[in-house]
């Protein structure tokens, strides 16, 4: 009897920057578990489009910063990928939309204005080309929106607490203002926090939540327990999920300033957070490396596609299945 032909490994791919403690160790924790899922680094370098993708899973952590990978990523998810974090939302996303998104869902959030950008690209004509923009910007009334100083300044699609600010007078504001170029600022509520908690939310299910000191510049501190009430501890984590999911995000860290009792979601747009062991401290990274495995072998033996979000890839998916491909 000829035995039958082996099957092949379902594939996880992985899209990688300047980080070098996960993505190994994750690679390893998936491939020594034997379930028929690899793991590996992505190699790519010129796209045909409409290229099939040899990836049942692709773990983007660095896309963001290399335009390429996010065009590779984009059809990727068109041909069936599913794609962690989605590439269309991640690149649609930013903190105004995400503070009115967290309304909507009954989350807590500072109050949020954003703000018409200082600078503009060469060929914008300010009498001409801005013509629905109010001017001169009533300050004192943004700032009343905001409950007054102090408050903070703060890009619509930064990162990494780049371009923060906290300003306590009309005088800075306008200065850090003056300063943001071609950036999208919002205006936001300080919140004087007497806890912080980072959530590491994945799959959109499992949620590690974490005590944790923010700081720039290598400041900030992860603790091992959180010790945090059960109360508060399933309010962060259902707070998490729900905004995770709205976003569509199977990877996410959710930043959360306790002000009496009370967890506002500062900041949850983090589809590529911090994962490496000097930061994170050895038990919170090894928490990210088994529940990424987790989920993504999970991810690799389910029929879930990112294109299944959008109209298009729901008629591409049935022009695809009815030419047999």
């Amino acid at each position: 009897m000829v035995a039958g032909k082996a099957k092949e490994p379902l594939r996880v791919g992985l899209f990688v920057g300047r980080e070098w403690s996960w993505p190994p160790a994750f690679i390893e924790e998936v491939n020594r578990r034997d379930e028929g899922v690899i793991a590996e680094y992505v190699k790519v370098g010129g796209t045909m489009m409409d290229e099939p993708c040899p990836y049942r899973v692709i773990v983007d952590r660095i896309s963001h910063e290399v335009p390429y990978y996010r065009s590779y990523l984009k059809n990727a998810a068109l041909q069936g990928t599913k794609v962690v974090n989605d590439p269309f939302m991640w690149t649609a996303d930013d903190k105004f939309f995400d503070a009115s998104l967290a309304v909507k869902l009954g989350v807590a959030h500072p109050k949020t204005v954003v703000l018409p950008n200082k600078d503009y690209v060469p060929g914008i004509v300010h009498s001409e080309s801005l013509r629905n923009l109010k001017y001169p910007m009533d300050w004192e009334s943004v700032v009343s929106l905001v409950g007054g100083f102090p408050c903070v300044l703060k890009d619509a699609h930064g990162g990494g607490w780049k371009g923060v600010y906290v300003v306590h007078s009309m005088p800075e504001l306008i200065w850090r203002y003056n300063e943001s170029g071609l950036l999208t600022m919002v205006l936001q509520e300080f919140i004087e926090w007497q806890d912080y908690a980072r959530c590491y939310a994945l799959g959109q299910s499992d949620v590690h939540v974490m005590r944790y000191k923010p700081g720039q510049h290598g400041a900030a501190v992860y603790y091992n327990d959180h010790g945090f009430a059960p109360e508060l501890e399933q309010r962060l984590i259902r707070d998490s999920i729900a905004l995770s999911e709205a976003l569509g995000y199977d990877m996410n860290a959710c930043e959360f300033a306790i002000r009496d009792g009370i967890p506002y979601a500062i900041d949850f747009m983090n589809p590529a957070p911090d994962m490496d062991v000097n930061s994170l401290g050895k038990v919170n990274f090894d928490w990210m490396v088994t529940h990424m495995a987790d989920m993504c072998i999970r991810l690799a033996k389910s029929k879930e596609e990112t294109r299944s979000r959008y109209y298009w890839g729901k008629m591409a998916k049935g022009r695809a299945a009815r030419k047999g491909r």
